[in-house]
């Protein structure tokens, strides 16, 4: 019998956002607007890099990819709760969650490695800028990539193939607006006790590794600053890597408290106010903040918008 049930359950339904139903309209269009300027503001930001020999740097390189794994996310999440808003059933297909799941978990650790090789650049930048184009190639760039997309892949393919071994019999009611792994461990018929553990050594490992490297980095970076004495060197080099920093500070809270906190019941409300912060919202203010806080966009952006007129 128990094999039955198993076998029977192969959809969910997800929960969605807490909202009064009068709210459903306006909620679609505010979040159907927030998507559109994110994916105009990240494919955007990528065109102007690509287009700019200028950017064709590490830094940029390193910004184009961040805003491409900002769009990536953004596209796994924000489409399917916006169908959702208007659908009368909010069911998603067995498969479909693992998919939504494995490209969602895979664009976020992703984001922590470039965020720490962002870091480590803009410390070569600001405290060794001479040293700069033989220590940051476009060779190292390039492995520096490769590593964060292959460690974004590895990682959550080893929590794919652990979660096979999990069965869903008694509930299929996800309390989320995504497939996310932990509101699926919650809902396990068989005990996740492995995969917890797997998810907090693994999961934590990576955010310590990346976290400790920006630390690492900017406090270097900090002391360099400090040590300049002209003011218009230290608004050059907060130019620099001031958007990176703001950036990083947003990313890892919410993230930090979402997959190394024990999870419980009393915390899926704020699990989820947390998860619609970076999969919407910080994927929205990336490409403002890089746009806003770095002189060589915005010329790049204002040359192009010349052009064009």
């Amino acid at each position: 019998m128990e094999k039955e049930n198993v076998t029977l359950l192969t959809e969910f339904v997800l929960t969605g956002l807490k909202y009064q139903p009068e709210w459903k309209i306006l909620l679609f269009l505010a979040f159907v607007v927030i998507y559109f300027i994110t994916i105009v503001g990240n494919l955007g930001l990528i065109a102007l890099i690509w287009n700019d020999p200028h950017l064709h740097i590490p830094m940029y390189l390193f910004l184009g990819s961040l805003a491409f794994v900002d769009a990536w996310i953004s596209s796994t999440v924000t489409p399917k709760m916006l169908v959702n808003f208007l659908a009368k059933s909010q069911m998603i297909s067995l498969s479909e969650c693992m998919i939504q799941l494995f490209s969602f978990a895979f664009g976020a650790t992703t984001e922590c490695f470039l965020l720490a090789a962002m870091a480590y650049d803009c410390y070569v930048a600001i405290c060794k800028p001479l040293l700069y184009p033989v220590i940051m190639t476009n060779r190292l760039c390039i492995r520096l990539l490769v590593l964060s997309f292959v460690g974004g892949f590895l990682h959550v393919l080893i929590h794919e193939l652990l979660i096979i071994r999990l069965t869903f019999c008694n509930s299929n009611i996800i309390h989320h607006f995504y497939c996310d792994i932990v509101p699926l461990f919650m809902i396990s018929c068989t005990d996740p006790s492995i995969n917890f553990l797997m998810l907090f050594i693994l999961s934590g490992s990576i955010q310590v590794f990346s976290i400790v490297i920006v630390l690492n980095s900017y406090t270097f970076v900090l002391m360099t600053i400090l040590k300049t004495k002209s003011a218009k060197g230290i608004r050059k080099d907060f130019s620099t890597c001031g958007a990176h920093l703001l950036s990083v500070s947003l990313y890892y809270g919410p993230l930090l408290f979402m997959y190394v906190r024990p999870a419980t019941p009393e915390t899926e409300d704020q699990d989820m106010m947390d998860s619609l912060f970076y999969t919407v919202i910080i994927p929205l203010l990336n490409p403002i903040i890089y746009s806003l806080r770095n002189k060589k966009v915005i010329d790049s952006l204002s040359k192009m918008l010349k052009r064009n007129i």
